[in-house]
């Protein structure tokens, strides 16, 4: 039976339930939204929401790139 009545007409939350912030773009790594974001999401237009989520996907990269670990110690020694 579907509850018509909690049914929304608007965009989905991004949201996958792997909420880690990363300390430095404050930004989830699951979701990919900052942490302003998050909070307000309730709050936004449907338009922004959908600009938001368009934007998600080019966010990926800027977190999965490697810090440099012990290789990059060893290069500032």
């Amino acid at each position: 039976m579907s509850d018509n009545v909690w049914k929304r007409d608007e965009i989905e939350s991004p949201c996958i339930k792997i909420c880690v912030i990363h300390p430095k773009t404050r930004t989830c790594t699951g979701c990919m939204r900052t942490i302003d974001e998050i909070g307000a999401w309730s709050r936004m237009t449907p338009e922004v929401r959908r600009a938001i989520m368009e934007e998600l996907p080019s966010r990926a990269g800027d977190l999965t790139k490697r810090r440099g670990g012990r290789a990059a110690r060893l290069k500032s020694t």
